[in-house]
């Protein structure tokens, strides 16, 4: 019968692999024939923006080294592709999706990626992204970067694939790879993961290192995995969760960083969980079809033993408005990481993109980019702005002790459950995690997920109540590739 690519988990790949029925090579080659048929060709996904010309290699090392010494675990030979603002120093650019950065190589690997190659991952390429995770200007589509043009819906082609890691969930989607590496500042692992139903972790700010990573903003930047089911996000979880003295935020998570995340996918999660509905102003934008999926979402964990606590306000919800905190810190963290590009890049700063994008009009403008020129033009990159510094206290008073502390505590809730990615502007600048778990799709068959959510290094409690949910559902399926809606 043969080893059944689509929707293969881990676990059945590292079955057909330990049986040897499967290698790591022929893996690798099922994807790329996947990618060739419709990623490049065909219903032209688009969300592959680079593919590593050394993954056969690898994947044929590891191969000839598990025949040796066994696999290294249950990573060991699985192809997973990077978002495209994730640093790899070996044949593939690091760009954002930028044709600045087009000829842009990185001096060494990001830390994550340093975790990854260590545990057996065969690096398949780099995905496609909104450019420059979705700060480059007003009005982008999301998926769109110059450099690898436009992602698209696999389940419908006229719905938006979210942003900005909008490759990395797609390619997962599609089973272009058998998982994905994300980042998000504001919703950019939740947004396209509701999108493309699959499962998305945003972590605690700090639980996975942001060391060369092309960044937006220092207090909010992270990177998460992006699978197609809980278990098989927690398995890279365990890898990327590491303290890296590179970057200070990883300090934060001494005695609360979990050497196993796997042992908290338990079936029976959601029995006793009190989880709560943050019904006032989160709920303005959804419409009557996803509202009907989310509350039979809750009705679901009601079955299972949730306790729902329907509505759970934030009482200051209305009060969080626009902060200057991800233009200012923009400019100053950018300009900090173009300055380590290796010698003889001409891009060294925000002003040099600029000028750049200015000089191409016609391939880098389409857009427009008025988020870089503002951030230049409008904040020192110093930090010491009086707007700034208010802006990044009130984010954190209301959105972690006024918002979601005080709330939490209030209905002594174990989280907080937002339809889709509509908590994403509290939670990211809370810097708190969370999990986006498929819920269903529209009469259209857009995707539809459901987001819980807790306090900072809750990460086992939140894989605890999404895996029970994924059990007692299994509403994703796979987009057919052969006709659009």
């Amino acid at each position: 019968m043969g080893f059944e690519l689509v929707e293969a988990t881990i676990a059945d790949i590292q079955a057909a692999m330990e049986s040897g029925e499967l290698t790591s090579k022929q893996l690798v080659l099922m994807y790329w024939e996947r990618i060739a048929e419709s990623d490049k060709n065909g219903l032209t996904i688009n969300s592959v923006l680079e593919l590593n010309p050394d993954a056969l290699f690898v994947a044929e090392a590891l191969d000839v080294e598990r025949s040796f010494q066994g696999p290294r675990g249950p990573l060991h030979g699985i192809p997973v592709l990077l978002k495209d603002n994730i640093d790899t120093n070996d044949k593939m650019h690091t760009t954002a999706g930028s044709l600045a950065l087009a000829h842009s190589y990185a001096n060494e690997d990001a830390f994550l990626v340093k975790k990854l190659r260590e545990a057996g991952v065969v690096l398949l390429g780099k995905a496609n992204m909104t450019e420059f995770a979705n700060f480059m200007t007003n009005g982008m589509p999301t998926g769109y970067s110059s450099r690898g043009g436009q992602v698209l819906n696999p389940y419908n082609i006229s719905a938006p694939t979210g942003g900005s890691s909008a490759g990395s969930g797609v390619a997962v989607a599609c089973n272009f790879c058998t998982a994905s590496i994300g980042t998000e500042t504001s919703g950019s692992i939740l947004n396209p993961g509701n999108l493309s139903s699959t499962v998305g972790i945003k972590p605690t700010v700090g639980l996975i290192s942001r060391s060369g990573i092309l960044p937006i903003s220092t207090s909010q930047d992270t990177a998460g995995p992006m699978a197609r089911t809980v278990t098989d996000a927690t398995l890279l979880l365990n890898v990327l969760a590491a303290a890296d003295v590179s970057d200070p935020a990883t300090g934060n998570g001494l005695g609360r960083r979990q050497s196993d995340y796997t042992q908290f996918l338990d079936m029976n999660g959601l029995a006793g969980a009190r989880i709560g509905i943050p019904r006032d102003y989160y709920f303005e934008e959804v419409s009557e079809e996803r509202l009907v999926l989310f509350n039979r979402a809750v009705a679901i964990m009601r079955e299972h033993g949730a306790v729902i606590v329907d509505p759970a306000d934030i009482r200051i919800a209305r009060q969080i408005v626009y902060s200057s905190v991800l233009l200012n810190e923009f400019k100053s963290a950018l300009n900090a990481y173009l300055s380590r590009l290796r010698p003889g890049s001409s891009i060294r700063s925000l002003s040099d993109i600029i000028a750049f994008n200015h000089q191409h009009p016609l391939e880098t403008l389409k857009y427009g980019q008025t988020l870089l020129i503002e951030a230049e033009h409008h904040t020192s990159a110093t930090l010491t702005e009086s707007q700034y510094i208010r802006d990044r206290l009130t984010d954190l008073r209301q959105c972690q002790q006024e918002g979601i502390d005080a709330t939490m505590k209030e209905h002594q809730l174990d989280a907080l459950l937002f339809p889709a990615d509509f908590g994403a502007r509290i939670t990211s600048r809370a810097g708190y995690p969370s999990i986006i778990v498929p819920a269903g799709y529209t009469s259209d068959g857009v995707p539809f997920g459901v987001a819980f959510t807790a306090r900072a290094y809750e990460e086992p409690t939140l894989i605890k109540l999404a895996y029970a949910f994924e059990q007692h559902t299994k509403f994703r399926k796979s987009p057919s590739l052969k006709s659009f809606i």
